[in-house]
């Protein structure tokens, strides 16, 4: 229990130092636009010796200020943790505690992903003896170049930032810096304070300061005025201009903003995986994704462009297409970010703001400012090509016949409501969603493509639906990505969450299947088949029952084998009341429009295989168009 200090001095009360840390957490607020939320309001967490004594006790201790929510996987509670995050506009986030050893390690593939993604997510992995009274202890790594080397070093390079709590008072600085980066919109990341087991449990007189409320005002600066200036009048000499809307624009909550601009100035827009819904589907300037898994409408816009606008976007090299698709010879670059290093990018002019508050800058800098009716009439003819394209694609004529992976997208665009929240991560469904999907809220497309890590859709669909109880949440999840991650199934059952897992049967891994033909693989090991005797994977699909194995593990499971079968599934799933799991086999052709750009993935020089040479020759080409823009 605590203990309130006697004497004249400052306040202070003795606690350990894990219940400080989950009381000062328990105090910690953001604001935006006058709006307050508790910051981290729950904790993820699986216990072994690290943790179990410490943050364990301690979160007994003040249950009734900081929930726990018990995981399966560590690496898959950080996933959870980045879906709750993400659709709490960053704004909320949720902290995480392990073990020592594996529990601790099992983090650094979603620290990553957070990281890569500017996810707020704060990881308290626990860390072997600060004292060393044993030397060395279960789990510890003996490193020969010094003796305060951990497992937890491991978490270094993938953390926005990093400390290792050894002694009672450096926590206080610690914990501050870490709620300044998790709440900067151009810092966050993912944190690490690594909490060394005896350290946790030891006493220390805290100030009764530290655990005070504390509010963190998330401000929207805005841009530099000459730089605005300049930033008008390229977008006035642009003949051709595209915006290209990335995750910045969700996370600002630029929605409004940005449809207001465009309204105003015809501008087009294409959107990232990440900016997906930065415009509803329907509006007149909105193109499609762009990139290597975009439409041809919005690529050909790229591709033509004298003036690209970044807003909030990285410009990864699927967005580029590998730094190919903006080929006009005169095309420059104009980056509106919260980030400089982002706004920098592509030797742009650089408008560095918060996406919002340079939007309204610079839609009153641009008054009376209007794209010609030539080029409006082009992407609107572009526009009509391709929903054709698209709807033939989606479209799902035959109730008996097996569905294809573009139906399946089709029918669960029919079965969702505006509001709901589709989620996912890997594979090949991202490039059918990012070319086929019309999302009709700004958080309906929820896309993790920063790191493309099987294993997301599961666990970040429990976290959205933390964030947002009341909104039905949909995993859409391929037999190779559950396969790698479905434990945090027993979660949501445990927590009574109605997320529905759409679990597509294609018996392999389709991408990485079609990109190993592609550049002569010739498909090695994608497949989920018995092993011929001459070592190809032929034959009848593997007997592996994976609606059996989500019925196992809690789930209300319907089978579909037929387009009607699914689209009776889904509506039904629509309806239920707790977790469950709509499976479906899909016909592995693909019927969704080839990529509309180029991806680098490097391919063999030599080879003896025709398959390769092929590939190679096909390579040398494409990349000969590659460019640094200057």
């Amino acid at each position: 229990m605590s203990e309130l200090s006697p004497g004249t001095g400052p306040a202070v009360e003795r606690l350990t130092v894990a219940q400080a840390l989950v009381r000062f957490l328990a105090a910690q607020y953001t604001e935006r636009d006058g709006v307050r939320r508790r910051f981290v309001e729950s904790m993820w967490g699986v216990f072994g010796h690290g943790n179990v004594a410490g943050v364990g006790q301690a979160l007994v201790e003040y249950r009734d200020r900081m929930r726990y929510l018990q995981g399966r996987n560590e690496q898959a509670m950080v996933h959870a943790a980045v879906g709750f995050a993400r659709h709490s506009g960053r704004l909320r986030a949720q902290a995480v505690t392990t073990s020592i050893g594996p529990g601790a390690t099992n983090l650094v593939t979603g620290a990553a992903l957070a990281t890569i993604n500017r996810i707020p997510v704060l990881l308290l992995p626990g860390d072997v003896f600060a004292t060393r009274p044993a030397d060395p202890v279960l789990q510890q790594l003996e490193h020969p170049s010094g003796g305060d080397v951990s497992v937890n070093d491991a978490l270094r390079p993938v953390s926005r930032w990093f400390d290792r709590i050894s002694r009672p008072e450096q926590l206080i600085p610690a914990a501050l810096q870490a709620m300044r980066v998790l709440t900067d919109p151009a810092e966050t990341g993912a944190v690490t304070l690594a909490l060394p087991q005896d350290v946790q449990a030891e006493a220390h007189d805290w100030p009764v300061e530290f655990f005070a409320e504390r509010v963190w005002r998330v401000g929207r600066p805005a841009p530099d005025p000459d730089a605005l200036a300049a930033a008008a009048a390229a977008v006035r000499a642009a003949r051709r201009p595209l915006i290209v809307a990335g995750g910045g624009v969700h996370h600002s909550e630029a929605h409004d903003a940005l449809r207001e601009l465009v309204d105003d100035t015809g501008i087009p827009v294409a959107v990232t995986q990440a900016g997906t819904g930065a415009l509803r589907h329907d509006h007149t300037s909105e193109t499609g994704g762009i990139g290597h898994t975009g439409t041809a409408v919005a690529n050909s816009l790229a591709r033509h462009a004298d003036l690209v606008i970044g807003v909030g976007t990285r410009y990864t090299d699927f967005t580029t297409a590998s730094g190919t698709l903006f080929a006009a010879e005169d095309v420059r670059f104009l980056n509106l970010n919260i980030t400089s290093h982002d706004a920098h990018k592509l030797a742009a002019l650089p408008l560095v703001a918060d996406a919002r508050a340079g939007l309204v800058a610079l839609r009153a800098a641009l008054e009376g400012h209007h794209v010609e009716p030539a080029y409006e009439a082009e992407y609107a003819a572009g526009r009509a090509d391709w929903e054709a394209v698209a709807g033939a694609a989606l479209a799902t004529p035959e109730d008996a016949s097996r569905p294809t992976q573009a139906q399946v997208i089709g029918l669960l665009a029919q079965t969702v409501g505006d509001e709901d929240v589709v989620v996912n991560a890997a594979g090949s469904l991202p490039g059918d969603l990012h070319k086929l999907w019309r999302p009709r809220s700004p958080r309906q497309y929820h896309l993790e493509y920063g790191y493309s890590c099987m294993g997301y859709e599961i666990p970040a669909a429990i976290g959205v639906r933390l964030a947002a109880p009341d909104t039905p949440v949909w995993a859409l999840v391929g037999d190779g990505t559950y396969l790698m991650m479905p434990t945090e199934l027993v979660t949501a059952v445990q927590e009574r969450l109605p997320v529905t897992v759409v679990l597509v049967q294609n018996h392999g891994y389709a991408s990485i299947g079609g990109l190993s033909e592609a550049t002569g693989g010739e498909r090695l090991g994608t497949a989920f088949r018995y092993r011929a005797p001459d070592g190809t994977f032929t034959g009848d699909p593997l007997p592996v029952d994976l609606a059996a194995n989500a019925a196992s593990l809690g789930l209300a499971v319907e089978r579909a084998s037929t387009v009607g079968e699914l689209r009776a599934a889904l509506a039904w799933a629509r309806t239920a009341k707790g977790p469950t799991c709509v499976y479906v086999e899909t016909d592995p052709e693909p019927t969704v429009p080839a990529a509309q750009a180029w991806w680098d993935v490097p391919v063999a020089e030599v080879s003896r295989r025709p398959a390769a040479r092929a590939a190679a020759a096909e390579y040398r080409q494409l990349r000969s168009t590659r460019r640094h823009h200057l």
